[in-house]
């Protein structure tokens, strides 16, 4: 069994981190955050022409036909450049959710070309968000009641703001009334869907903390070679080795358990799920303490708005406890490991 990326997969990361390091320096996105809406189309439409939007609709559709083994490499990079998260729910989660209807089904067959394109955004609600990112901005949004699953014109949805510590999220409360005519998909399948929804969607955060930490690492890192006290810099301190030591080894710790919950969902894993917590929270723990020994070694200056670091670690709290937060993944994590027969051990871990 092969482990690693194919060359498609690293030449498209590649090729989307050169593009993100030009086109969402941090203060260009400073300047974005600060308008009325907080988005800017204009780099949506970058981003789409680069291929992102693409990568999951199925080749049908206009799309690239990648799985989600890719987007655990694409949501690191979306994190690492704090692109907000709705292009992730939109180009990733709901495209998931879409592509698992059937071909000639007319959600299916309108709204993926528009994704692939990158001239829609939808938004996701599930029971396990209180709130909605970019609910305002969504043409379309994704809804759940029950076991049903439906999809909403912006028209039809009452949206109350909410704040954010993080700048950059546009958050609402939503409210709204299912109809017949809305629905897509309901009972056992809907259910079945979403459960996948969660777990994308769950695996898009992981992929985003993961990024974020690494950026809040290489921006401690840069700190603390320029940042002197007694004629030398920071960095040499051993005490300060230490602190970044830890981040890297937790940030080595948790790639391998989020690419595990990647190839669990691309292969249809009865256990995905599992992984998928698991990933969630190690990649958790990797940006909590990226931003504490960031903060550490930046000291209080790093919490201000000229200093970068504060806006990858707002972002690493606000995305703590989206689509589930640490107690939900714990609780799916432990019913598995105590659950009767559980397959446990390294010859478990993958299986032909």
């Amino acid at each position: 069994m092969d482990f690693t990326f194919t060359d498609d997969q690293l030449t498209f990361r590649e090729a989307i981190s050169r593009f993100l390091m030009t086109e969402a320096a941090p203060e260009m996105l400073r300047e974005i955050w600060e308008t009325d809406v907080g988005r800017s189309p204009d780099l949506r439409h970058k981003i789409a022409a680069q291929g992102l939007t693409a990568l999951s609709v199925p080749e049908a559709e206009g799309g690239l036909g990648m799985d989600d083994v890719a987007w655990a490499l694409m949501t690191q990079e979306l994190g690492y450049y704090a692109i907000p998260d709705s292009l992730a729910d939109t180009a990733y989660v709901a495209t998931g959710l879409l592509a698992s209807l059937a071909t000639d089904h007319p959600a299916r067959s309108s709204l993926l070309p528009r994704i692939a394109e990158g001239t829609l955004r939808l938004a996701i609600n599930h029971p396990v968000n209180s709130l909605v990112s970019d609910a305002q901005l969504a043409e379309v949004l994704i809804l759940i009641d029950g076991d049903d699953i439906h999809v909403v014109p912006r028209s039809q949805v009452d949206v109350q703001p909410r704040t954010s510590i993080d700048a950059s999220r546009r958050l609402g409360r939503v409210t709204w009334n299912p109809t017949p005519a809305t629905c897509v998909v309901s009972g056992v399948a809907g259910r079945a869907l979403q459960a996948r929804l969660l777990d994308r969607g769950a695996l898009s955060v992981a992929g985003q903390l993961l990024g974020l930490a690494q950026r809040m690492l290489d921006l401690s890192v840069d700190y603390v070679a320029q940042r002197k006290q007694f004629g030398k810099p920071i960095g040499s301190f051993q005490a300060v080795k230490h602190h970044l030591a830890d981040v890297a080894r937790q940030i080595e710790q948790a790639k391998p358990v989020l690419y595990r919950a990647a190839h669990g969902l691309a292969q249809g894993d009865s256990n995905a799920s599992v992984w998928v917590s698991q990933a969630r929270l190690a990649c958790c723990e990797a940006s909590g303490i990226a931003a504490r020994k960031g903060i550490q070694v930046h000291g209080a200056m790093g919490y201000t708005w000229e200093v970068d670091l504060q806006m990858f670690m707002k972002r690493a709290w606000a995305l703590d406890a989206s689509w589930g937060d640490r107690g939900f993944h714990k609780t799916r994590v432990s019913d598995y490991l105590f659950a009767d027969g559980a397959r446990l051990g390294p010859g478990h871990t993958f299986e032909e």
